[in-house]
């Protein structure tokens, strides 16, 4: 052995149980980042290629100051921090109990003569010795998934996803996922490289597993059982690994509910409403759209749904016998009402079975300005109505504001009595999946050029809705397998750095049932604290983004707690601690107590 940096490769093969999920986390971080910052590069290069065809002589610097490159770059800047973050966290707590566990080592290594330094440089090398095959399967997997979503976009969504390259290699995934994985490593072995520093020749003689300050009193027992107090005091013994461990389970809390708020933004910037349309037929206000033009068209091949609307635009009106500005009502048919529900439209306190049928019930568009309130009377030209609901945003406005407009929202045969009008204003085809372009011609042919037809089939937005909605779930999962992972391997771990201890308590006579209980009370004191800090953090921090991503641009949305994310991860968490106890327990009680004792 020509130098102490051979024992290295040794200790790698030797410890290649232990490292696994140190190189599963640096893996991880890298197929990330290459894979966020390789679809990014693909974007641009699809922005590139869509304006190429409508504009001659632009650069690269026209890509990079559009909307979507900006956007592109400042996401997956934002997720290259917090991917960053995570991996540090998890890949220190990994570290950190890799040394707890080689204590007598470090020791014999100060015993023989090697510097603080020389351990320092040790650990760090042995840190950045596992980059040589973490970090090219994580280029691999990230550049494949890259190939796999590509071609996901390109031929099943299709849409503006058509020009989007399908075999290319991103220059910037590689390189930010090669940094991602050399900075998390060396940032993460820099306090356990420092702690193995600390370890003193006598701990070879001692061979004590931990380094941690003398006991100055025993373990209280007043709330818990002994085996469940010391299980405790482990978990709380070592300040800083409670702090990795808990900022670890935290921080994937964290970045759980930041990036639930991606799928509500998702809902905002493309609403899939139950009653989107393929084809619209307008009338003129000379020549309105009769009934039996929606009974001819409901029975042509190619149609799953036909359905219309009335209208009647400044009407006179009174609220609370009050005159108020000239209003619009809209009629909507069964089905446009019933989409309103399923949609989840509806203020809450709304009663939208009021307004089926001919009745006296409306419901109104709202907005925070919104005068309206539900129960109010309005009086339409000689008619009353109750406003039986509200909707929770203006449906007829991009922005969603009513910009101080009352619309009344009635059912057909209210919509009537109330105007005296019968024919449609709109009428709105949706087609079944078969429909060929010879139907849509048909129906065409049907408006006899006598009404204006839309075909609006390109600006369904289902399949990049479908697509996104895609990513940010999957983005979830591996959040979701990557917090499972480390709760397991970090709990195994900590009780590998203690199986003296272990040892020892069987040996004065504790039972297999009071191991498993002390480790499953280190386990969910580590998995409690993390689910207190995380959750804290990580809803201020979806609040905020909330209101940053969504509420600034849609001035109608507002933040609720998310109950179902909070309870999904939270649910994980508990999983992944239940888990985290069993393989650690089974292991301890199937080896010998003199095993134990001797256990290095």
């Amino acid at each position: 052995m020509k130098s102490y940096l051979s024992l290295i490769p040794i200790s790698a093969k030797v410890h290649k149980r232990q490292n696994r999920m140190t190189l599963l986390c640096i893996i991880f971080a890298v197929f990330l980042v290459t894979a966020v910052f390789s679809m990014a590069d693909m974007g641009i290069r699809m922005e590139q290629q869509r304006l190429l065809e409508k504009h001659d002589g632009l650069n690269m610097q026209d890509i990079t100051d559009s909307a979507m490159g900006q956007s592109l770059y400042l996401s997956a800047g934002v997720l290259f921090v917090l991917i960053l973050i995570a991996g540090v966290l998890m890949i220190s707590s990994s570290i950190n109990s890799n040394v707890a566990q080689r204590t007598k080592f470090f020791g014999m290594m100060r015993c023989i003569g090697m510097s603080k330094q020389q351990i320092v440089r040790f650990v760090r090398l042995e840190a950045l010795n596992w980059c040589k095959t973490a970090v090219p399967i994580g280029l691999g997997l990230g550049i494949v998934t890259t190939w796999g979503l590509c071609a996901v976009l390109r031929f099943l969504v299709g849409e503006e996803f058509s020009h989007i390259p399908l075999f290319g290699i991103s220059v910037i995934g590689i390189i930010s996922g090669i940094v991602i994985g050399i900075v998390t490593v060396l940032i993460a072995a820099r306090s356990p490289a420092k702690r193995a520093a600390r370890v003193s020749p006598a701990s070879a003689v001692s061979g004590n597993a931990e380094i941690t300050s003398g006991v100055h009193h025993g373990v209280r027992k007043n709330m818990f059982k002994i085996d469940t107090a010391l299980g405790v005091r482990h978990a709380l013994s070592t300040k800083k690994n409670l702090i990795l461990m808990t900022g670890s389970f935290a921080l994937s809390i964290i970045l759980f509910l930041s990036f639930s708020v991606l799928i509500d933004f998702v809902n905002y910037l493309m609403p899939q409403y139950s009653n989107t349309y393929d084809i619209s037929i307008a009338g003129r206000r000379s020549e309105p759209i009769d009934q039996g033009l929606l009974n001819t068209i409901g029975g042509m091949d190619g149609v799953k749904r036909v359905f219309g609307r009335k209208s009647a635009f400044d009407v006179k009106a009174e609220l609370n016998e009050k005159k108020v500005q000239p209003i619009d009502i809209i009629s909507y048919d069964k089905f446009d009402l019933d989409c309103l529900t399923e949609d989840d439209m509806l203020k809450k306190g709304s009663d939208i079975s009021k307004v089926y049928g001919d009745s006296n019930y409306v419901l109104a568009t709202w907005d925070q300005n919104s005068p309206l309130k539900i129960g109010d009377k309005m009086r339409v030209g000689t008619k009353d109505v109750e406003i039986a609901g509200l909707l929770k945003y203006d449906p007829f406005n991009s922005d969603g504001s009513t910009r101080g407009k009352i619309t009344l929202i009635t059912s057909g045969k209210t919509f009537e009595r109330l105007t005296g009008r019968t024919n449609y204003s709109l009428v709105m085809i949706q087609l079944s999946k078969d429909a060929s372009e010879k139907d849509v011609q048909a129906i065409r042919q049907r408006t006899d050029g006598r009404y204006t037809f839309k075909d609006q089939r390109e600006q369904n937005t289902s399949g990049t809705y479908m697509a996104f909605v895609f990513c940010i779930y999957g983005f979830l999962a591996i959040i979701t397998l990557v917090t499972i992972l480390n709760i397991v391997n970090s709990i195994s771990m900590s009780v590998s750095a203690r199986i003296k201890q272990y040892g020892a308590m069987r040996a004065v006579g504790m039972d297999a049932r009071q191991i498993t209980k002390m480790i499953a009370a280190e386990a969910f004191t580590y998995a409690l604290s993390g689910c207190i800090v995380g959750c804290i953090i990580g809803l201020w921090i979806s609040k905020a983004i909330y209101y940053f991503l969504i509420t600034s641009h849609f001035h109608f949305a507002a933040w609720s707690l998310p109950a179902g994310d909070l309870a999904v991860i939270l649910l994980f968490v508990l999983a992944a601690a239940i888990a985290a106890v069993y393989a650690p327990s089974k292991r301890i009680r199937n080896m010998a107590v003199t095993e134990t004792i001797n256990e290095l």
